[in-house]
């Protein structure tokens, strides 16, 4: 089944909303029709907490089966109220915006290149996964550049074949590109995904929609 939604007319889910296996991060202010799309099409539990106050949950997180990183800005009762479901940690840096700069699965994790040693060493050592440096499209901000699960790779469509390639042999499945919301090359923008569904930005095409269950390996 496809589905399609927005968070209070925006299209840009990826960065409202965080999901891996079994939780997606939502707003706060999120309607029980929004929640329970994702949670329908993910097959998730919602979990609904704001960062530091902001809705934009999505860019400033990211996570996979081990557990969420979150914006150092995150206040005490917003991470405990994350801890409540799953481990969660702070991200300490000056790229602390999770969600835009790490794209990543439960085995292995593209990054910012200008993401500190320290950093990419507790990414790895938190998530439990291989993390590299490199770019999608030409961007830094791969986590919106791109969408990866367990199953498959879909990203900007200007990834360059050494891009692709890259990506290939890190997360060791299939990638292909594509677009969300009407022509949107920042498909981490527009898309929530895990290995058992996805829900896409209502503008998002059926040619769009297309190319996300081919790529992402849905049946």
């Amino acid at each position: 089944m496809e589905y399609r939604t927005n968070l209070q007319g925006v299209s840009v889910l990826g960065v409202f909303a965080r999901s891996t296996e079994e939780f997606v991060l939502v707003p706060g202010e999120a309607d029980n029709e929004f929640i329970q799309t994702i949670e329908n099409a993910l097959r998730v539990t919602a979990i609904p907490t704001s960062v530091d106050g902001s809705s934009v949950v999505g860019s400033l997180s990211c996570g996979n089966s081990n557990g969420f990183l979150v914006s150092e800005r995150i206040n005490e009762s917003e991470l405990a109220r994350i801890r409540k479901y799953v481990p969660a940690q702070r991200l300490i840096g000056i790229y602390t915006a999770a969600g835009n700069n790490i794209l990543l699965n439960d085995s292995a994790a593209l990054v910012n290149p200008n993401l500190s040693d320290k950093t990419v060493d507790k990414i790895g050592k938190f998530l439990g996964v291989d993390v590299y440096r490199g770019t999608v499209g030409g961007l830094k901000t791969v986590g919106m550049a791109g969408c990866v699960t367990n199953k498959g790779v879909l990203v900007h469509p200007r990834s360059s074949k050494f891009e692709l390639d890259c990506l290939s042999e890190i997360f060791e499945l299939p990638v292909d590109i594509g677009t969300v919301n009407l022509g949107s090359p920042l498909v981490g923008s527009g898309l929530l995904a895990n290995s058992k569904g996805f829900v896409a930005g209502t503008e998002t095409t059926g040619h769009e929609m297309g190319r996300i269950v081919d790529a992402l390996g849905y049946d």
